[in-house]
């Protein structure tokens, strides 16, 4: 792995085009505030959009905190006064974000082919990234799952001593887009407090609860998650 950069540091372009990495890979090993990543991937997106720097995928963890995506309801925010609470552009509601917990923000140009992709298309790059979630979690021997009408991936939980129809979910996605280039990205619980959602209602779903791979008793550390998240991200999007 490459060493981190830090968030705010300028991002250089390559002087010759043609040996730009299709997609840069940057792990950065302290918490980022929030508001740092925001302001990195607005500027990133632009550099992408106006073709000045390449693609990324930024790995990273945030301080405890609390994002309301665009379709936040008031009433989901639970405690208000436990963890600072952002507005995001990205779409979704209410989110966690803290240690233990691997977040992926991915900046792409929607436009640039890809295989098995014709054009840009934003529902077919959310499919994407729940299909690299769940190749991530297969490395782990965990079955990561889509659930029509729920957001994010999920994992049925009667392998693990649940009830039928128990499932929680592991992994969240909240993406936004402009000009075609994407910015936010998913959440993936390695090992959070996950009494830290308690303070909100996660993504407006009350009716399930939210695991991680240690929960599931999968010790993975950080950097072994940050490689099956690139392996995967080669079956998926391509090297």
């Amino acid at each position: 792995m490459t060493a981190a950069l830090s968030p705010t540091a300028p991002l250089a372009a390559p002087a010759d085009a043609s040996i730009r990495p299709a997609v840069e890979w940057r792990i950065s090993d302290d918490p980022v505030p929030y508001p740092e990543a925001v302001a990195e991937m607005e500027a990133r997106a632009a550099a992408i959009r106006a073709g000045t720097a390449p693609e990324l995928v930024w790995l990273l963890e945030h301080p405890p905190l609390y994002t309301a995506g665009t379709s936040a309801r008031e009433s989901d925010l639970l405690e208000p006064s436990r963890f600072p609470t952002y507005r995001s552009g990205r779409g979704g509601q209410y989110t966690y974000h803290g240690p233990g917990q691997r977040v992926a923000y991915v900046m792409i140009d929607l436009k640039r082919p890809r295989a098995g992709m014709e054009g840009p298309d934003v529902r077919g790059y959310v499919n994407r990234l729940e299909e690299w979630l769940i190749r991530t979690l297969a490395q782990f021997n965990v079955k990561g799952e889509r659930r029509c009408g729920r957001v994010g991936i999920w994992v049925d939980k009667r392998p693990y001593g649940g009830l039928p129809g128990q499932e929680d979910k592991i992994a969240a996605i909240g993406v936004r887009v402009r000009h075609w280039v994407t910015f936010h990205g998913v959440a993936l619980n390695v090992d959070p407090d996950l009494g830290h959602f308690a303070g909100i209602v996660p993504c407006g779903i009350s009716e399930h609860g939210v695991t991680s791979l240690h929960a599931l008793g999968h010790l993975a550390t950080l950097p072994e998650v940050d490689l099956a998240l690139k392996a995967a991200w080669e079956d998926v999007f391509g090297a």
